[in-house]
């Protein structure tokens, strides 16, 4: 326990550069106490006195606000930085020199017994109110952006970020580096892409039929027209009063749009 103890300190002198001496950490880091207490909590535990064990870790929840289920296991040089409203489920495993902040849920998914929560690897850094839920695997050196929902597997040395969880950059910068904000932005990305394949779609039609056949917002933005459309419940009749049940399916599918548009323009073009 004092072992322990003793490398937590060290490691929130090493990733914290608010600590200024180890005993300020000791006093003031509610971290360190939370993984403190854990120790003779998951002793407890694993030696079948349960109720005993759960007593402590309420406790420690009430005084740190850090919930950490006795049966959870954690490695060495843990570091859990402010730590409020954290909560580590019973069956999670983590390595060595994970970094844990505030608003993290280690957590499970469903009813089921057994082993239902994530498994982290060493040196993994779970940013901000990030949710990592069930029984996955959180490879090695991995860095998990603030707020991300992470639901799969995670291979070592990734970067994850949105919800759900995307890798967006395998073997970047270390997670040593402390760094919660160089996150690329999945939707981003995706908008871009877009946007370019966009631009190139224009320029074809442009090869094809000519300049007039395109009409830019600039020149005549449809705007002011589609407001006072909606006002007038024209899209609310032949588009949300489309009747489901002459689908194919149960509900409109995605290959109905068209057709629901076509409907839309033609009424437009009756009034």
């Amino acid at each position: 326990m004092f072992k322990k103890t003793r490398e937590n300190i060290r490691a929130v002198m090493e990733k914290d550069p608010a600590a200024r001496n180890g005993l300020e950490v000791f006093l003031c880091c509610p971290g360190v106490w939370a993984l403190m207490w854990h120790t003779p909590a998951h002793w407890l535990y694993r030696h079948n006195c349960k109720l005993l064990a759960r007593i402590i870790s309420q406790m420690t929840r009430w005084v740190t606000g850090i919930e950490i289920h006795p049966g959870a296991q954690i490695g060495h040089r843990c570091f859990i930085d402010h730590g409020m409203a954290v909560v580590i489920g019973e069956t999670t495993e983590m390595g060595d020199d994970v970094t844990i902040y505030q608003g993290v849920t280690l957590g499970g998914t469903g009813k089921d017994s057994g082993k239902r929560h994530p498994t982290l690897g060493d040196r993994v850094m779970v940013s901000s109110g990030a949710k990592v839920l069930g029984p996955i695997n959180i490879g090695d050196d991995v860095k998990i952006g603030a707020g991300s929902v992470v639901l799969r597997d995670v291979p070592d040395g990734c970067t994850v970020v949105g919800i759900p969880g995307t890798v967006v950059r395998h073997y970047g910068h270390p997670t040593e580096d402390m760094d919660q904000l160089d996150m690329p932005d999945p939707v981003a990305v995706e908008l871009e892409c877009l946007r370019r394949r966009v631009v190139e779609l224009e320029e074809l039609i442009v090869r094809e039929f000519g300049h007039d056949a395109i009409k830019r917002c600039d020149k005549d933005c449809q705007y002011e027209e589609i407001v006072k459309e909606i006002n007038n419940q024209v899209y609310e009749e032949h588009v949300h009063g489309h009747d489901c049940s002459a689908c194919d399916d149960t509900e409109c599918s995605l290959r109905d749009v068209d057709h629901l548009m076509e409907q839309f323009r033609n009424a437009n073009t009756d009034n």
